[in-house]
């Protein structure tokens, strides 16, 4: 399921500028697959069930990087969503963010490439966690709080007059990641339910006036 979804929306992606670059050679798609089997050949028991790696390293000839330069910081995104729904549909934790780089290698002919895949823990040791923005940004919850609200110093800043100023915050609480409303005027919800202060699951949407961002830990 994970890499139909990132087949299709690679689709879209190269619809139009990109597609000339995508009638021959080599596919992203190609580059996900093996991603997704470097997960499950890598994976291992860890405390809290099967980790799978989270970094990427992506070597490609320098035809095909060239090919790919222009449009690279989309593709690295979605590649990152596709191991995020793999090991969602698998069951693997991560222990930090997921982070793929494309790199260039002179020792590879075109259609070639190399995936190196490595577990990386996240910022100050944390698990993985992060806000998925409606643009689809990803903010990392490392130890400082990730601040919601209209005012311009926010972490997150919301142009939404049903959002107070300092409106909620999302916050490290040990290992788990937690919600709090400070006070709002119109109050925050998780899967649609008011709560003062909540511990966040993976996919958990956070509403906050007309805004929504999910919750990952993925």
């Amino acid at each position: 399921m994970g890499l139909q979804q990132f087949e299709q929306r690679l689709e879209r992606l190269v619809e139009g500028t990109f597609a000339r670059a995508f009638r021959s050679g080599l596919q992203p798609v190609e580059i996900g697959r093996r991603l997704t089997r470097e997960m499950d050949l890598l994976r291992r028991v860890g405390v809290h069930g099967l980790i799978a790696p989270n970094f990427f390293t992506v070597e490609l000839s320098e035809v095909d990087a060239e090919r790919f330069e222009s449009f690279a910081d989309a593709l690295t995104r979605e590649l990152a969503d596709a191991a995020r729904e793999h090991a969602r549909i698998e069951g693997y934790a991560f222990v930090g963010p997921v982070e793929v780089e494309l790199h260039r290698s002179g020792q590879l002919r075109p259609g070639r490439f190399r995936v190196v895949a490595a577990v990386r823990e996240g910022p100050e040791g944390l698990p993985a966690g992060s806000l998925v923005l409606p643009d689809g940004r990803r903010i990392v919850v490392g130890e400082q709080p990730v601040l919601v609200g209209r005012l311009p110093e926010c972490t997150i800043v919301v142009s939404d007059p049903n959002v107070s100023r300092r409106h909620a915050e999302i916050r490290r609480r040990g290992a788990d990641v937690v919600v709090v409303d400070l006070g709002s005027t119109n109050g925050t919800r998780v899967n649609g339910v008011p709560v003062r202060e909540q511990v966040l699951a993976d996919g958990d949407e956070i509403t906050m006036g007309t805004t929504t961002v999910r919750f990952e830990t993925s």
